[in-house]
Formats: C-alpha cells, structure tokens, sequence
C-alpha cells in the first residue's frame, strides 16, 4: 500500500520529470536558433552596359548608399545599392583602378593607373580637379592621424604621400618590393602595406613618411588583400600561393598569430568590427569565405557560399550586412598576352554586357 505522504511525492516527482520532458524541446530548440548561422545569399545581379569590360577595386560610400567601381579604361562609375541602378561616371576618371572615400572632407578619389589622381565631391560627384603625382598609381588609403593620402605605385615601387586638401605631393617613401598590393591605415598613423613578392606586410609611418618595419608572414605567400581591427590591432590578410590562407598578423609586433585555408583568387578582405567577422571574396574559386573573430587570437571559418568567377573584389555596408562584388563573363584568347598567376586559365578578355554587381546579405 502506498503512503499519503508517497503518493504525494511520486506524483511530484512525476511532474518534475513531465515538465523537464515538456521544457526540453523548447530550450533546446532556442539553444539551436542561437547557434544557427544567418547564410549570406545571393540578393540581385544587376547587369551594367560596356564593351570588354575591366575593372579592380570597389569602394562603399554608407552616407549616400553608393558603391565606387573603378572600371579602369571606362572610368569611375558609381552604383545605387538601395536603388540598384548605375548613377554615372565621374568625369575625368580614365584609368581609375581604386576609389579612396574621405567622408569627413566630404571627398573622394580616383587612384588612376597612370600616376594621377582626381578628387571630386563625395556629396554632389563633381570632379574637382585631376593631378599627376607618381609614374603609375595602383590603390590608396587615408590616414587620419596624419591627415595624409598613401598612393601605392608598385611599378614604380613608391608610396607618395598627398595632402587631400590641396593635392600636393608631401613626401614620398621607396620600396623594396616589386609587387606592393594592398594597404590599410592602422588609425594610429601607419600604413600597412602587402608586399606580394616578399611575402611580408611593410609597416609605414604616415607622419614621418618613413618605414617603420617589415614583417615577414609565416605561412602565407603573395599577400594580396588586407583590412585593419583597430580594437585588438590585429591584420587580416588573403595571402594567394599555391595553398591560399587568411593570415592572422599582430600589428603591433608582426609576429603571425594563425593562418586558415581560403578560396583561391583572394583580391578583397574586409573587417566587421560590430559583428567580429572577416569578409573574404576569392575570384578564382568563385567564393565568398566568412570567419569569425571569437578574441584577439582565436577564429574560425563561420561559412562560404559560392559567387562568380571572377568576384575578386569587394566593399561591405556594415549597416545592412551587404557584401558587394562584381564579375563578368571572361574569355582566354591564345592569341593575346595571358596572366597565369591566379590560375593557368585566367581570362584575358571579357564579353560585352556581361559585368554584373552582385550582393549578397544574410538570407531572411
């Protein structure tokens, strides 16, 4: 016979064991909606007009939602993201191969190949005035510290510094390397500068214009693209070679922290500093590799989703998470000088109407 007291406590107990059985399903299914990753997708491919098609950087302006594409022969040309059409070329922007965005002297710049740069209004688009400053120019990035422009000239295998004011040369800086790559300002009053060749990251100060070191990176070999975290003063950076790797450098003492294995084809890396993820795009594997930052040391590959080939190049909209890209349909002509570096069978022409921007952000 059983007990009061005992019918009592089983019954208890069997409500225990209901409730925890009932809990269950619910707390662990909101353990599994925490954990689950939000997968970049594909939002639209807007196709833009052009004969044999070119390009290299891209540049996002957040204030005025446009994206800066840097057509190279066809100019500068600027893309509404919201309203997803081609707004125009900027004047006097022939051979832009990079747009540096200064926002708070409301300026941008087109780095052209011939050594020139042209500043226009970042507000209304309306080219100021275009000035020679090297033999070749290839990318820039500003220093707020400083208040100075870092044009990277690799053929020419120089750093010249411009006031973005007035566009005077200020100093310049000569390099070892003959293959500079990317650059990213430090916030700190330093540029820090890929060197494709030397398989090393040159850390330049933007006051004194003068180198301050140069590290070599463990594991990595032709660094390409490269962003900055200026609260843990770590480096990223898509390193190219034969086992292409996003290199993990300490910007305070160049030591390599960890590499991760990466798409082929890297061109863009690109730091969220609000949600810890490193955005890669890699045009010859066609892919766009997320890692996440969980501290100062440690990270991890979050998610890849396939691209286009070609999609080398990026700009990111932190605001609305939207990773930018372009690609066109590329062809390799025999009969034309080919670039075997970023694989044997990359293209050398493009065909006509075929450049397309792609987004991408979280799916919903």
């Amino acid at each position: 016979m059983i007990s009061r007291f005992s019918a009592r406590f089983i019954a208890l107990g069997a409500c225990a064991v209901l409730t925890a059985i009932a809990c269950w399903p619910s707390s662990a299914m909101a353990r599994k909606d925490a954990i689950k990753p939000q997968f970049f997708r594909l939002q639209s491919a807007v196709k833009l007009p052009g004969a044999d098609p070119d390009w290299d950087y891209l540049a996002y302006d957040r204030l005025h939602a446009r994206l800066f594409i840097a057509r190279r022969d066809a100019g500068l040309w600027v893309f509404d993201t919201n309203g997803q059409h081609l707004i125009r070329k900027i004047a006097q922007t022939r051979g832009a191969g990079a747009a540096l965005l200064v926002p708070e002297l409301n300026r941008g710049f087109s780095i052209n190949e011939d050594g020139s740069i042209t500043a226009f209004d970042l507000a209304s688009l309306a080219p100021l005035k275009r000035v020679h400053i090297a033999a070749d120019a290839d990318a820039a990035s500003y220093d707020p510290v400083s208040g100075r422009v870092a044009v990277v000239s690799s053929d020419s295998r120089t750093v010249t510094f411009v006031d973005p004011r007035s566009l005077a040369v200020v100093g310049a800086v000569a390099l070892a390397t003959e293959r500079a790559d990317g650059s990213v300002a430090d916030g700190r009053g330093a540029i820090l500068l890929n060197e494709r060749d030397r398989n090393a990251v040159l850390k330049i100060d933007a006051r004194t214009m003068k180198i301050e070191a140069e590290w070599p990176i463990n594991g990595c070999m032709q660094p390409t693209g490269i962003a900055y975290d200026q609260a843990t003063h770590r480096v990223f950076i898509g390193c190219r070679g034969d086992h292409p790797v996003l290199a993990i450098v300490n910007g305070d003492s160049g030591a390599t922290i960890m590499t991760l294995p990466l798409g082929r084809g890297n061109d863009g890396v690109v730091f969220d500093a609000a949600r810890k993820r490193i955005f890669t795009t890699n045009g010859v594997d066609a892919n766009l590799v997320i890692f996440r930052q969980d501290d100062a040391d440690h990270y991890r590959m979050e998610q890849a989703i396939t691209t286009r080939p070609q999609a080398r190049t990026m700009a990111y909209d932190p605001g609305r998470q939207r990773v930018f890209s372009v690609a066109a349909e590329g062809v390799l002509n025999p009969a034309k000088p080919a670039n075997s570096g970023p694989s044997a069978f990359y293209p050398n022409g493009h065909f006509a109407d075929t450049f397309v921007v792609l987004t991408y952000a979280p799916e919903k």
